[in-house]
């Protein structure tokens, strides 16, 4: 079995990674003058968390079989992932210069065929927990004990698709999978509000995933003590359930200037902007 990066309960080290990857994201969406940066921001601390100290990966062995699963449902948050990837090991930071150009491997979506380090292609929203919930079931089948995680956003949970994955995940009792809800509140398109920005017409959203036969565990998306505990308590209980896992995040995270913000859902930065948010992300990292 293959150790993961960062042994449990040192958060200090997840918190210089995280603090790293996010930077690297700006650096990288500036770079390319495209690509998304709110749901990125929102979704790092997760991806720290899950590449550094839950999975069962090895970036040496991308395509091992008894490798934990990840699928990444919101695709065009790619750059967070990328950004994890490379520090974790699976390609050299220097290759994060070729996001979203021609030719890259890391495209503006993730496609499984271009980099090895990747469980699915995705960018439809909606169809990430199907893929999920095959592999989940290939695992059973095949006696092999990984586990698939799959990351949504909260606005892909509009489409119908996630629903009749989740009411089959569950009718199987597939135990070894686990979803993660991005609950950052402000998907790119909802139910219009009154004022200017978009209202999250989510109600309920841990009743729902209950009312589907889910084990439903909720957790602060960006207190890596607390993301570290929750995603080894779903990954570890085992009841004939799936498991969601709830996660309450800020849309641009780590940006004054970008943090609940609507219109940094994916817009490029100008070298000012740039420099602002590298200036406020490396003085939010010193102790």
């Amino acid at each position: 079995m293959a150790a993961v990066g960062v042994p449990s309960g040192e958060s200090q080290t997840l918190r210089a990674v995280a603090g790293e990857a996010r930077r690297l994201i700006v650096q990288s969406v500036h770079r390319a003058q495209a690509g998304h940066l709110g749901g990125p921001l929102s979704a790092v601390d997760v991806l720290v968390a899950l590449y550094f100290q839950i999975l069962r990966v090895d970036p040496a062995r991308p395509d091992w079989p008894e490798r934990d699963r990840f699928i990444l449902s919101k695709g065009h948050s790619c750059i967070a992932l990328y950004v994890v990837l490379a520090l974790r090991g699976y390609f050299p930071l220097e290759e994060l210069a070729t996001f979203d150009a021609i030719n890259s491997r890391l495209q503006g979506h993730p496609d499984m065929t271009a980099l090895p380090a990747l469980d699915m292609s995705t960018g439809s929203l909606g169809q990430g927990l199907s893929p999920g919930i095959g592999m989940a079931l290939g695992a059973r089948r095949r006696g092999l004990g990984f586990r698939t995680y799959v990351m949504l956003g909260d606005g892909e949970l509009q489409e119908g698709q996630v629903w009749e994955a989740a009411f089959v995940a569950a009718r199987y009792g597939l135990e070894n999978l686990v979803a993660i809800v991005d609950h950052n509140r402000l998907p790119q398109y909802s139910w219009p509000a009154e004022d200017e920005g978009r209202l999250l017409y989510q109600p309920e959203i841990a009743a729902r995933w209950a009312a589907f036969g889910w084990r439903v565990l909720e957790m602060d998306g960006h207190d890596l003590d607390e993301i570290g505990e929750t995603l080894a308590y779903a990954g570890e209980q085992v009841d004939g359930r799936p498991t969601v896992v709830i996660a309450h995040t800020v849309k641009g995270k780590g940006v004054s200037f970008m943090e609940n913000a609507f219109a940094w859902h994916a817009r490029p930065l100008t070298d000012a902007e740039r420099d602002q948010a590298l200036a406020e992300l490396t003085e939010g990292a010193r102790p």
